[in-house]
């Protein structure tokens, strides 16, 4: 009768080889149109609200985790890495150093520039035009960054007026737009570029501060509690190097979701099938890059290279307080994601002292010892996670991707057992929606929740209900999870998983007006990505080919703590494994071939 109590073992005295996997499954309704406002209405009302949240909370063993159990760990409210041994080939870029110093630092890494390989035929597959493209063509006088940007803001106009519109800005102004690109034309006819990236056109998502717009964090009104007087630092550090923002980017609400879907101001489309979602909640960057209208962007969370915690001063964005989120770059290219990671990162002077950071590098891909190294990887597999995905297109594909590595570079395949994924999830929405209610209580005390789109107001809801014993027992399983991934890279030097355990899913028409919520599609989306997350470990997405209804499937790499050089000199040979297998998407606008 009742609840009986669990007693977790001490961590250290798991039997790994023991565990046996068990699939993440997410008990909760799927709802658009009526069925959501008046779910809205049942978990906002007292006591009804309460009855359903402990309802869901039991349905999906949160409250069996976190009340009914007893954890032997102490609780780590943040992440907290060991000290990592050196990595290898890579070169020191002093974050001291100023962002422009620290591009030229970058550029040495890169493999030489060879224009022919875009400029001299159109026989080549599909490729992402780079930064380094734009940056001969502005000093070889093809063309200069005024005559891109009235590309861009032509293209950006005619995706909000198509039907259905395309919105992937939620902020922008095109004399903005033209008249930082003037102040970039001028000093690249001169002579006297900033930086690799001046004229670079990049967009900035809504949680992050880029001076003068607005940071509305995709809601209606939150721009009118917080003011914006200066840029983000890493915004700040882009700027400096010359980059051109176009605007402020879409997002899901607050980044309380997934997909992408915002009833506010519009749903952004995938570009690569305008009837899905692109995946959020950083959907608006994902979209720009994709589409072919950015170099690269801002996000959140990443997207692309998801940064280690601490590794990027966060001031300046929304999300600057909490211990799950860092702000990071997303570009078409792996050289690209070096190029504006050596730009923007550098750690707050705080976590330099409180984290003890590992010396910020990047991979020398240039050099002759790249091979080697390559070859000395250990890649760390799960195989039953690895296969919990929603169609065998993913798994296999990744599975092939990774044969292809191994044979042509020697990288070992390792199998691998990580526990408690299950609580691993739980830990991870417990830590973001208490530190998400931590900083919107005032604002909801004052009314201003009610305002919010209906599948933000049901996470707040759900997120209202966990205790403060719950919270604390979240980051005692945080520091659980922590030691079962750091036992794990004693034996390899880096996880691989897909990315997601789903390809885009379909945007029901129902979901455009006032919203959607379904967790067992973000269950599928976050499958993966919850280590990067909740541990604080640096993770990249590597587009690796699509599936039988040519949506892109994505490769991750989980690495070390403070191992970004590793992960992206394995991520830069994936890519040139896989460049033939890239499709153009169907809507892409390419802004240097207009020329």
């Amino acid at each position: 009768m009742g609840n009986k109590k669990r007693v977790m073992m001490p961590v250290e005295e798991i039997d790994v080889s023991a565990v046996k996997y068990r699939s993440q499954k997410i008990q909760a309704p799927h709802l658009t149109g009526f069925t959501l406002r008046l779910f809205v209405w049942l978990i906002e009302t007292p006591p009804l609200g309460s009855l359903i949240t402990s309802f869901l909370k039991r349905q999906n063993r949160i409250t069996e985790m976190l009340q009914n159990t007893v954890i032997p760990e102490r609780p780590m409210f943040r992440p907290e890495f060991p000290p990592q041994e050196p990595e290898l080939g890579v070169v020191l870029v002093d974050e001291n150093r100023d962002p422009v110093a620290r591009l030229e630092t970058a550029t040495e890494c890169l493999t030489p520039y060879d224009p022919s390989q875009h400029w001299s035929s159109d026989s080549t597959p599909f490729l992402y035009w780079t930064i380094r493209d734009y940056a001969y063509a502005y000093r070889s006088k093809i063309t200069t960054p005024s005559v891109v940007a009235e590309h861009i803001i032509s293209a950006l106009e005619e995706s909000s007026a198509k039907k259905p519109p395309v919105p992937m800005l939620i902020s922008f102004s095109a004399g903005e737009v033209r008249t930082q690109a003037a102040a970039s034309t001028n000093r690249i006819l001169e002579g006297k570029p900033l930086s690799v990236l001046d004229g670079i056109f990049m967009a900035i998502k809504d949680d992050i501060d880029c001076y003068p717009y607005l940071t509305k964090g995709a809601t209606t009104w939150f721009h009118k509690v917080r003011a914006v007087t200066q840029d983000a630092v890493c915004v700040s550090r882009l700027r400096s190097c010359g980059v051109i923002f176009i605007g402020k980017a879409n997002m899901h609400e607050l980044g309380l979701g997934t997909t992408g879907n915002n009833p506010n101001y519009g749903t952004t489309r995938n570009p690569h099938s305008v009837e899905r979602y692109t995946g959020g909640s950083s959907s608006g960057p994902a979209a720009l890059v994709a589409s072919g209208l950015c170099s690269a962007a801002v996000g959140t969370d990443g997207g692309g290279l998801k940064t280690t915690y601490g590794r990027t001063d966060m001031e300046g964005s929304l999300c600057d307080c909490g211990t799950v989120e860092v702000v990071s770059p997303l570009a078409a290219t792996v050289e690209d994601t070096m190029l504006v990671y050596a730009a923007m990162a550098g750690s707050s002077p705080a976590d330099r002292i409180s984290l003890k950071p590992s010396p910020l590098c990047l991979p020398n891909l240039s050099s002759s010892d790249n091979l080697t190294i390559l070859q000395s990887f250990r890649l760390g597999k799960y195989t039953e996670w690895f296969n919990d995905v929603s169609c065998n297109d993913i798994s296999n594909k990744c599975e092939d991707v990774l044969n292809l590595l191994s044979d042509a570079f020697g990288c070992q395949m390792i199998e691998i057992v990580l526990p408690e994924l299950e609580e691993m999830r739980t830990a991870h929405i417990v830590s973001i929606g208490s530190e998400t209610m931590c900083s919107l209580g005032p604002d909801c005390v004052d009314g201003r929740c009610s305002e919010l789109t209906l599948d933000t107001r049901i996470s707040l809801a759900l997120f209202r209900s966990f205790s403060a014993a719950e919270y604390v027992a979240a980051q005692r399983l945080r520091r659980r999870i922590m030691y079962y991934h750091m036992e794990v890279f004693k034996k390899v030097d880096m996880i691989v998983t897909p990315t997601t355990g789903i390809t885009a899913p379909e945007i029901p028409l129902s979901s455009l007006r006032s919203g959607e919520t379904d967790y067992k599609v973000s269950g599928y989306l976050m499958r993966f990505i919850l280590a990067g997350n909740l541990l604080g470990l640096p993770a990249i997405s590597v587009p690796i080919g699509h599936d039988k209804q040519g949506l892109p499937i994505g490769l991750q790499l989980i690495g070390r703590p403070w191992g970004e050089a590793s992960i992206l000199r394995v991520a830069s040979a994936l890519e040139g494994l896989c460049s033939g297998f890239r499709k153009k998407p169907s809507k892409f606008c390419d802004v240097l071939k207009a020329i």
